[in-house]
């Protein structure tokens, strides 16, 4: 997609200019540290990816193989006519413990949402009700088949943050940064899903654990307002998903594009050497 590619080509040309910056700077004020917090939407792309049933008491345990899953934007949809927090929305609460090396840590939330696309055909192997199963199965609501992480596939990571400065007005009211981040952390779904017409009960759960890179290219306005722009890579692996009589883990990957808005909060001031 040429979003996709668009992505690829602003996170490469910070990279690029984040190496070009190693040149002989000004000496310049930092703070001691510095705390930023963002708020923003994200659209993403998942994986094909097999979902695996265990219902003993039913003598299920099968497997859903390479299903497609799909988004659900939200903010493309009357925005300002819902709550903030129904469409897919992620937040950011960082701290900069040496804000002149760029390193900081970070906590990274984000509600994403997985469903299984509607009225495709499924493969099932495996063992469904005792007896060896190899079909194929239409799945879609009316006919008994969904499976929605819509309130929530709901990565959660902690991050470390490695910031390197791209572009800077003398006054300091303009900067440009290239933020790199890695992390891990657990995931917390929202399940809600049927099988063979056996629905679950809609809960938010624990759910397995993920792992996640991040570029992202920051805009800094009057030193404490920014925008920016995130590309993504997350794989998740859920597990021990309750559903009819029995569970479901699952494992897909992510590629996640994220623009947000926030405010940096500098504390204190420290001359770099």
């Amino acid at each position: 997609m040429n979003i996709k590619r668009i992505g690829v080509y602003l996170v490469t040309l910070g990279l690029i200019f984040s190496v070009s910056n190693s040149v002989a700077q000004n000496k310049k004020v930092y703070p001691k540290s510095e705390w930023y917090l963002s708020w923003g939407y994200n659209t993403e792309w998942y994986t094909r990816s097999n979902v695996h049933i265990s219902q003993p008491e039913l003598a299920n345990d099968y497997t859903f193989n390479r299903i497609k899953g799909h988004d659900k934007k939200g903010w493309d949809n009357g925005l300002f006519r819902k709550a903030i927090s129904i469409p897919q929305y992620n937040y950011r609460l960082g701290y900069f413990f040496n804000p002149q090396k760029g390193w900081g840590v970070e906590i990274n939330f984000d509600h994403t949402k997985f469903i299984f696309e509607d009225g495709q055909d499924a493969s099932i192997t495996g063992t469904l009700h005792g007896k060896h199963a190899d079909t194929t199965v239409r799945f879609s609501k009316d006919n008994g088949f969904y499976y929605y992480l819509n309130n929530g596939a709901n990565f959660l990571l902690f991050n470390l943050v490695k910031r390197c400065e791209l572009l800077s007005a003398k006054d300091g009211n303009l900067k440009l940064d290239f933020l790199g981040k890695a992390g891990v952390g657990p995931v917390i779904p929202h399940v809600e899903n049927s099988f063979f017409g056996g629905a679950n009960t809609p809960h938010f759960q624990l759910g397995g654990w993920n792992m996640g890179v991040e570029a992202t290219v920051k805009a800094t306005f009057f030193k404490y307002a920014f925008i920016e722009y995130a590309n993504k890579l997350d794989y998740a692996r859920y597990s021990h998903l309750k559903i009819y009589k029995g569970t479901a883990k699952h494992a897909f990957g992510t590629y996640e594009m994220i623009l947000s808005i926030g405010v940096n909060l500098p504390v204190g001031k420290h001359a770099a050497l």
